[in-house]
Formats: structure tokens, C-alpha cells, sequence
């Protein structure tokens, strides 16, 4: 808890200062919301600048601390609403601390999230891992983005807080940064219009969900989607002729490409220029900007060139990755009555009739929410959503249906502000308590807050935490063994407790591995070749002299049905 926790107040209060620092640097005083989502970008920038220099992680934990304190030192005096902003954003990030910690109260420990939901923590772990020991993995070589990972290796060398709970604080603190960076939006409202917008544009359904997998990824991406969408927006309607007023949205832009290498500038690109069609922005302005871009990412082109063969990308990889089909578009309406969003409606304890119901009436919202904002011109938002719209189109027509579930997460929050925001204004715009429409409305946007929230703390209290732990010799001995058919013994905590099964079927993936409970004592099946147990603290290898003959009971764990999670 200590080291979890401990690395969301880190991540959280480095990015809060240093985002603001470079926004002040821009020539704005006042404090922004953006600030969240520029820190964020930054942090990871510099990590993954440092983090491969001589001490293995070590730099980037000095050069993070070095960078808070001097934005620290700089902001002092100089911005504007400072305590304003602690007002409005306290609630929010106290909302959305609560509802992430929800896992690990429901599971009653803290751990790796969303084992036997999604296995890929393991490959992040072990790239992390290696990051930390300067040593080279697979994702590295591949020219994956590894920014975030650098963030944890950050934590770990600077905090000594583990690997497992520097990625579970870090997944935790991207929730509470983007509920923060949604007060852009809702700034301007009473305190609990303002606060349940913030919180359910930042956590809206689908991003739970894709919290609940421990999908960092995707997380940060539908934060950086926003953020660059809501920058463009303040940028043409407060910064007036500052000239560096799109450097804000260049700087998330970074972030975006040290997180999610170059496929998230498909939607950051395209909301950008379908912005620029509309708005017309100042050349010279939007100049300054886009140099900002092209000198932070510079370094990164040569990955981003590489990650292009990723599995992800091909048509016939991953194809339903840990999906059971398709998943709807319309979960990103928010009302999605079931823990695991990939269930169909009607697959689940609720009827299929519930989901119809929330969607019909969030998609109503969500019409009337898109008239209002074409109304007031609110072209970067409207921009944004045309972005993800034609992101998901692309991804359902040549992608897998993998690519779109994740279109679909990124677009979520856009879809939850574009319904919130003219509500939000609709009900605070009628002081009258005459005024016939105030009740209408109001029981509207409580019925909507209502169910959205419900469905995404569903979400949150279905996730599962696996191991409290992460050692890279499970790895190490998957090359040992092949497809050599291998006896692993946990303990009962691990397996019962801590979803440990799917997690050590992923690790021991590609050959035939039986996994039992130590009470079940050490007898080794017939054709059983390796034995892996736990000894102090990590595991141990072992090679069967004399495997009994016969044909080994022991299942074929292969790298797809490991990803979609072995039977129980």
C-alpha cells in the first residue's frame, strides 16, 4: 500500500508542478488544468532521456527531483489562482483516488492489476525490469514506447518503491491527472456540477475498464486525447496573441509519442487538423508549436520507424487479443451495466434490456450535447471527437477487433464530455426555480450521473489484482524449459488469492505447464520434465532425473489462449 500509494503522490505532484512551470514559461500566469496532462508528458520524456545514462534509472530519479523542485522554486509568487485551484481540484482528486483504490479493497491486497483479465503487465514488468538492471529486452529492441516504464524505473531506483506497485501507482495516478485535466472543461460551474463532470469525463466506462486491466497505455492516451483537445480550446479562447500559446498542446503531443509511439498521433494529428480547417489558428503561433514537437520527439524517430512490425499492427496478429468479439461502440456512452465490458448485453446479471434502455437515452444526451456545442463553436472538441470517430472507422475496417476496443477506450472521454458539458451548462444556466425546465433538467443529469457513475465503479470493483510481487526468473526459465512439460508449484495465496494461475501460465507460455497449490504436495505427473517451485522469496528450477513414462496431463498453454486466460 505504502509503495503504491506512495507512487501516485509522486507521479501526481511531479507532473502538477512541472506541467504548470512549462505552462507558465508559455507566457500564461494563471493556473491551468492542463498542467496534469503537460507534467505527465514531460515526466515521461525526461525519464526515457535518462534512464538508459550510467546508473540504470538513478539519473532519471535525480533529474525528475531536480525538475519539481526548480518549477517548485520558479511558480512560487508567480501564478495567479492558486487556491481557487486547490478548492475545485481537491474534491475531484479525492473522488478519483477513491474510486481507483476500489480494486484493492475489494480484493483485500495490492498487486498487479488486471491479472486474468489482460497478461500483458508481465511484459512490462520484465521490460521495466531490464530498464532497471540496463540490460536490453524485446520491447526495447522492438522500438515499443517505453516512457512509461522509464517512470517506474524512476520510482524504483529514486523511491525504492518495486516494480509492481510503481506500474499500479502510476495506473492510479493517470486516473486521477486526467479527472483533473477535465476541470478545463467544467472550470467555470458551481462545485458539484463541476466535480461529478471532472470525475465521470475522467473515469467514464470504458476507461475504467481498461483501468481494471492495468491497461496504462490506453489510459494515458484517452488523457492525452483530451488534454490536447482541451489546449487547442483554451489556447483560442483565453491565451489571446501569446506566442506561445500552442506549445501546451505541443508538449502532450510528446507525451503522446513517448507513451504510445507514433499511432497516437492518429488521433492527435487529425483532431489537429481538422482544428486548423476550422479555426484558422496564426501560422506563426502554430510554427512555435509544432517546432516544439518536432525537437522533443526527434530522439524517438528511429523506435518509431522500428515499432511500425509490432504485433499489434498486423491484421492477422492478435486479432481478438482477450477479447470475446467485437466490442460495442456504444459502451462508449457510458451506461454499460456489467463489470466486464467485454460482455454483450444481455450476457451478464443484467438484461439485455438495461443496456438498450442507457443507451438509448445517454445516445439522446449525446445528440443534443453534439447540437449545443456546434451551436457555441466549440470546434477543438468537436474536432477531437471527428478524430476518434475516424480512428475507430479505420480500426473496425482494416484493424482487428483488438485495435477497435481500444479506439473505442480513447474516445470515451470526449464522448463523456461532449454529453456532460451542455448539460452541466443547461442546468447552472437556470437560476429560476420558476423556470418549468430547471426540474426537467436537473432529474436528467442526475439520472445520467446516476447510472454512468454506477456502470464505471461496476467496473472499478471488478477488477482483478494478482501478485503482490514480480521476479523476471519465470521468464528466464520459459527459454530453459521450451515446450518441456513443467509442474509449478504456488502457494495458495498466489493461486486463490492473487489470480495467480493465468499469471503463471502467461510467464511459462509456449510449452505444456501444470500449475498446483504446494498442499497438493510434490508428486510429478507422468512426462513432467521440469519442476518450478518457490523458494525464498523467488522461484526455483528444478529437472525431473527419471519422468515417469507415459503421456504428460499437463495442457498446452498457448501464447493466444494464455492472452485470452486459461480455463479454470
Amino acid at each position: 500500500m505504502i509503495g503504491t500509494y506512495g507512487a501516485v503522490v509522486a507521479v501526481c505532484l511531479s507532473s502538477l508542478a512541472i506541467g504548470q512551470a512549462a505552462i507558465a514559461l508559455c507566457g500564461w500566469r494563471r493556473w491551468s488544468w492542463l498542467a496534469p496532462a503537460v507534467g505527465l508528458a514531460l515526466l515521461l520524456a525526461v525519464c526515457w532521456a535518462t534512464v538508459r545514462l550510467p546508473g540504470d534509472g538513478a539519473v532519471s530519479a535525480i533529474a525528475v527531483l531536480a525538475l519539481t523542485v526548480a518549477a517548485v522554486a520558479y511558480l512560487w509568487g508567480r501564478v495567479e489562482g492558486g487556491g481557487e485551484a486547490l478548492r475545485a481540484g481537491a474534491p475531484v482528486a479525492l473522488g478519483a483516488f477513491l474510486a481507483c483504490s476500489l480494486p484493492f479493497l475489494v480484493e483485500g491486497h495490492f498487486g498487479i492489476l488486471g491479472t486474468s483479465f489482460n497478461p500483458d503487465m508481465s511484459q512490462h514488468l520484465l521490460a521495466a525490469d531490464r530498464l532497471a538492471e540496463g540490460h536490453s529486452s524485446q520491447l526495447l529492441n522492438q522500438g515499443y514506447p517505453l516512457g512509461p516504464h522509464a517512470v517506474v524505473v524512476a520510482l524504483n531506483k529514486g523511491l525504492g518503491i518495486g516494480l509492481v506497485q510503481g506500474f499500479s501507482g502510476l495506473t492510479v495516478a493517470v486516473a486521477i491527472l486526467a479527472s483533473l485535466t477535465a476541470l478545463a472543461a467544467f472550470r467555470e460551474l458551481p462545485a458539484l456540477p463541476r466535480t461529478a463532470g471532472a470525475l465521470l469525463v475522467g473515469l467514464t466506462y470504458v476507461v475504467a475498464s481498461y483501468f481494471a486491466q492495468g491497461a496504462f497505455k490506453e489510459t494515458m492516451q484517452a488523457l492525452f486525447l483530451l488534454a490536447f483537445v482541451l489546449a487547442l480550446r483554451e489556447a483560442d479562447r483565453d491565451w489571446g496573441d501569446v506566442p506561445l500559446r500552442y506549445v501546451p498542446a505541443a508538449l502532450i503531443a510528446v507525451g503522446s509519442v513517448y507513451a504510445y509511439s507514433f499511432p497516437g498521433l492518429i488521433w492527435l494529428g487529425a483532431a489537429a487538423v481538422l482544428w486548423a480547417i476550422v479555426s484558422r489558428p496564426a501560422v506563426r503561433a502554430l510554427a512555435l508549436g509544432l517546432l516544439a514537437f518536432f525537437l522533443l520527439v526527434s530522439p524517438e524517430i528511429g523506435r518509431m520507424v522500428d515499432f511500425q512490425q509490432f504485433e499489434t499492427f498486423d491484421p492477422n496478429g492478435l486479432g481478438l487479443g482477450n477479447l470475446f468479439g467485437q466490442i460495442s461502440p456504444f459502451a462508449a456512452l457510458g451506461i454499460w451495466p456489467s463489470g466486464d465490458f467485454r460482455l454483450a448485453p444481455g450476457d451478464g446479471a443484467v438484461p439485455a434490456v438495461g443496456y438498450y434502455l442507457g443507451i438509448s437515452f445517454a445516445l439522446a444526451l449525446f445528440v443534443y450535447g453534439l447540437v449545443q456545442l456546434w451551436r457555441r463553436r466549440e470546434t477543438a472538441i468537436l474536432a477531437g471527437l471527428g478524430a476518434a470517430v475516424l480512428a475507430y472507422a479505420a480500426a473496425r475496417v482494416v484493424g482487428t477487433p483488438y485495435t477497435a476496443a481500444k479506439a473505442i477506450e480513447i474516445a470515451a472521454p470526449l464522448v463523456a464530455l461532449v454529453i456532460l458539458l451542455p448539460m452541466c451548462r443547461l442546468c447552472t444556466a437556470m437560476p429560476d426555480k420558476s423556470d418549468t425546465r430547471r426540474p426537467w433538467a436537473l432529474a436528467v443529469l442526475a439520472l445520467f450521473v446516476t447510472a454512468a457513475g454506477t456502470c464505471s465503479l461496476l467496473a472499478l470493483a471488478n477488477a482483478p489484482v494478482g501478485p503482490t510481487a514480480y521476479s523476471s526468473t519465470l521468464s528466464e526459465y520459459r527459454k530453459l524449459v521450451g515446450e518441456g512439460p513443467t509442474l509449478v508449484l504456488a502457494s495458495p495465496q498466489l493461486l486463490e488469492e492473487e489470480h495467480g494461475m493465468p499469471f503463471l501460465a502467461w510467464e511459462l507460455r509456449g510449452g505444456r505447464v501444470c500449475i498446483r497449490s504446494t498442499e497438493e504436495g510434490e508428486d510429478v505427473p507422468p512426462g513432467v520434465r521440469f519442476l518450478v517451485t518457490s523458494e525464498g522469496g523467488d522461484w526455483a528450477l528444478k529437472k525431473v532425473r527419471d519422468p515417469l513414462p507415459g503421456k504428460s496431463p499437463c495442457p498446452l498453454v498457448a501464447e493466444r489462449q494464455a492472452r485470452q486466460g486459461p480455463a479454470r
